[in-house]
């Protein structure tokens, strides 16, 4: 198989650093990274691979969402429950990032 040459930019820093890494594993530079885009690559594909299913739940999540109103109206809401209208308001508070308590999960007091 022919080899292609690709040219890359480095600081000096970072040149150093790939030539220091690359004689510790045994390696020239370019087989060095190549052989860190590969498993870079794989890593990348392997996450896309597992997350499929949800990225195709979340396309058609979105897509049916495009045809909703942006804002409730009393005509929308008129024929919920109070129960199921405070559900709504807990649901959306955590969609935008707080929690029962108005804290944002993940975020100290």
């Amino acid at each position: 198989m022919a080899k292609t040459r690709i040219t890359i930019s480095l600081d000096q820093d970072q040149a150093e650093r790939v030539r220091q890494h690359a004689e510790r594993a045994g390696m020239d530079v370019s087989a060095y990274l190549v052989h860190a885009a590969t498993r870079q690559m794989a890593e990348s594909d392997a996450i896309e691979e597992q997350f499929a299913e949800v990225d195709a739940l979340i396309a058609q999540a979105e897509q049916a969402a495009d045809g909703l109103p942006t804002e409730s109206t009393p005509e929308a809401t008129a024929e919920l429950t109070e129960q199921e209208r405070r559900e709504v308001e807990e649901a959306l508070a955590l969609v935008h990032g707080q929690d029962r308590q108005g804290r944002r999960p993940g975020h100290a007091a």
